[in-house]
């Protein structure tokens, strides 16, 4: 079995409260992106999974790879284990574009096929809100809507189908605790949802990502790649969660890798 998870961008961020288990209250909506990993299930007569990456390296143990982690916790809801997975990575990590998350939901996705579905979708949904706060979301594979923390979202009834993308990563992650301690939790001044709904070109100057308020002085090349995008054509542009990745989104499809020599640089048409 070949699966191909995708990232996701964020379209608006808003981070409304701090809550007493330490975690933020955020709302937003995520849209899946056209780019992919690859991630291949092989099933093998024997107990236990290995594992195999290839393509961009990850840092640290491979017991530390959420595709491992996924692995396990399928292991432990069901009893069932004998398979390998190998994971070629494409999509930058640390980005914010969710690519741990989605490999995570894709292998319990692909687990649970290859060995009947034991699972169903809500317990699916409970296995992957312990391995990340995004992975829900992967499950979904659909415009959605989160006010909480990941495992709430919800489908999101809208299309950016036919609309062109650019995803821009400087080659650097952004630490996701720095990102936070920069920014003052308060409820927005505009209504997400209603927002998001107008589309792309009345975007610029409504939808923010209160993110960028303290990355941006952190990493003032991040506030140039979005200023490069908007010069470049793009009718919105933001960073994707708390970053490091930039997106801009066109009308028409773009060509941008000489603006960003030397980075990760992916275009593309949103379905």
């Amino acid at each position: 079995m070949i699966l191909f998870p995708c990232g996701k961008i964020n379209l608006g961020l808003a981070i409304h409260s701090r809550r007493p288990d330490g975690y933020h209250t955020i709302e937003s909506v995520f849209y899946p992106l056209p780019f992919y990993d690859v991630l291949e299930i092989t099933p093998l007569e024997d107990e236990g999974f290995g594992f195999e990456q290839s393509g961009l390296e990850i840092s640290g143990a491979p017991s530390d790879n959420l595709v491992v982690k996924a692995a396990m916790a399928f292991e432990e809801a069901t009893q069932l284990s004998g398979a390998l997975l190998h994971l070629h990575k494409t999509l930058p990590h640390g980005a914010g574009l969710g690519g741990g998350s989605s490999d995570a939901a894709f292998t319990l996705m692909g687990l649970n096929a290859c060995f009947g579905n034991p699972l169903s979708p809500e317990q699916l949904r409970l296995i992957a809100a312990q391995l990340g706060s995004d992975c829900a979301f992967f499950l979904l594979n659909q415009a959605a809507y989160l006010l909480g923390t990941g495992p709430e979202i919800t489908p999101f009834e809208f299309s950016l189908k036919g609309w062109h993308i650019a995803v821009v990563h400087p080659g650097f992650g952004v630490s996701t605790q720095d990102a936070y301690a920069g920014c003052i939790p308060a409820a927005p001044q505009y209504d997400l949802k209603s927002v998001v709904l107008q589309g792309p070109e009345h975007w610029k100057g409504q939808l923010a990502n209160d993110f960028e308020q303290s990355v941006f002085k952190l990493h003032p090349q991040l506030a140039a790649i979005k200023a490069t995008l908007y010069e470049a054509g793009a009718v919105y542009a933001s960073m994707s969660g708390s970053g490091s990745a930039v997106f801009g989104i066109f009308k028409e499809a773009t060509v941008l890798d000489h603006l960003f020599p030397g980075m990760y640089c992916k275009v593309g048409e949103l379905a």
